[in-house]
């Protein structure tokens, strides 16, 4: 196993200033990094907590992928363990790019902040000023953002089959409950993979119904995000692969980040199911914005330098993104923000902003504890819901406990 101590001075200053053109919010959820530079023994003594806890949550539980493990920006443990390629005999390294699944989210919601930043976007905007044949009204960027548009899942209406219930009698004259698959014009209508305009054309022309009325509530889709690029494709003019090479991972010194589109098909590396087997690309491969970004441990802590350091968007508009819009469920604590899941303590004086994500064999967690300036990357490329499990060692720097039962991508 390989554990790498780094030692790096930062000196980050968050940029303050307020937008001309907006009034961001007051309050703040984001620390400034600390200029003290930790000691050498403080950083052992985390180094030797992270790895007792990452033997016994993932590596003793079947883990294949990356960690790493950073406070003030500097990195204090990480490891590359496992292979990425079965067919070559690849290995993952540092390199190694793996898909984020919805860890993905934190980066088409903080670019959509961006262009709201710079003028060209309302949050309070509906969706149909953007994308004028969407057939829902009272729709907003807000609501995408939040999870409270009501909007159906796309995996959902846009399978090739749904399941029906029909009832039959048995011997007793009892109607009994059976179950059936009904195979559903979306299987004649596209073949091949699906794009994000494909999937919003078929909304126009089917207008599969609402789940509930836009506002009402908070529920996780990926409708949504795959919709905002659209939006910022849209008001770039740029496809979004594009786009967000020339305007967020480039000039953020992301090398080995990329969002894979149809493309990128004949280069397609699996992910793996738990016994290895893996798997092929399916319909649904190639819409974007909600995952199908791919990353590593040290792009994603460059990302996550760029939110404290204000490199990309304000302070005032990482703390906007922070503030919880919607309560996830009954948890306590728990809400959705503007792209990002929260976790606030119940003084509410701490925050935690994260992300999991889950697509095919790919689990990502992504979890930033704002008070400590301390950051947790976990990528995996073979399923294993230990990796959420995992979301505890973040508590290495902090007496918040965050919550090991969450495995909502």
């Amino acid at each position: 196993m390989q554990r790498i101590v780094n030692v790096i001075i930062l000196s980050l200053v968050i940029v303050s200033c307020q937008s001309q053109q907006h009034n961001p919010p007051k309050d703040t959820a984001v620390a400034v990094f600390r200029q003290k530079q930790m000691s050498e023994s403080t950083k052992e003594k985390y180094a030797t907590a992270i790895e007792q806890e990452y033997q016994k949550l993932l590596l003793n539980k079947g883990f294949n992928g990356s960690i790493l493990m950073a406070k003030n920006g500097e990195i204090i443990f990480e490891d590359y363990h496992g292979f990425y390629d079965r067919r070559t005999g690849e290995n993952i390294s540092a390199n190694t790019p793996l898909h984020l699944a919805s860890v993905s989210k934190t980066f088409t919601g903080m670019t959509i902040l961006k262009l709201w930043e710079q003028g060209r976007i309302s949050l309070d905007d509906s969706v149909q000023r953007y994308l004028p044949q969407f057939p829902y009204h009272d729709v907003t960027i807000r609501l995408l953002l939040s999870h409270q548009s009501g909007l159906p899942k796309y995996e959902n209406f846009m399978s090739n089959s749904r399941t029906e219930v029909y009832y039959v009698k048995n011997k007793r004259g009892k109607l009994v409950k059976r179950y059936r698959s009904v195979e559903t014009a979306m299987a004649n209508e596209y073949k091949g993979f699906v794009t994000n305009e494909q999937m919003l054309q078929y909304m126009v022309s089917h207008h599969p119904p609402l789940e509930f009325k836009p506002g009402k509530r908070f529920r996780y889709c990926n409708t949504n995000f795959a919709l905002l690029a659209l939006i910022v494709e849209k008001i770039t003019h740029l496809p979004f692969p594009r786009y967000m090479a020339d305007s967020v991972f480039n000039p953020l010194g992301l090398q080995h980040t990329y969002i894979f589109s149809s493309s990128d098909i004949s280069n397609y590396v699996p992910s793996y199911y738990y016994n290895k087997s893996p798997y092929p690309l399916e319909r649904f491969d190639c819409i974007y914005g909600d995952k199908n970004l791919y990353s590593t441990p040290r792009d994603l802590l460059l990302w996550d330098k760029a939110l404290y350091n204000g490199s990309f968007v304000k302070a005032s508009t990482v703390a906007m993104a922070a503030r919880p819009q919607v309560r996830e469920g009954r948890k306590t604590g728990h809400y959705y923000g503007l792209g990002w899941h929260l976790q606030v303590a119940d003084n509410k004086s701490d925050t935690i902003m994260y992300h999991n994500g889950w697509w095919h064999g790919n689990n990502a967690v992504f979890t930033r504890l704002t008070s400590d300036t301390a950051t947790l990357i976990i990528l995996g490329n073979k399923f294993n819901k230990n990796i959420y499990r995992a979301r505890q060692i973040i508590g290495v720097f902090s007496t918040i406990s965050s919550d090991t039962t969450d495995v909502e991508d």
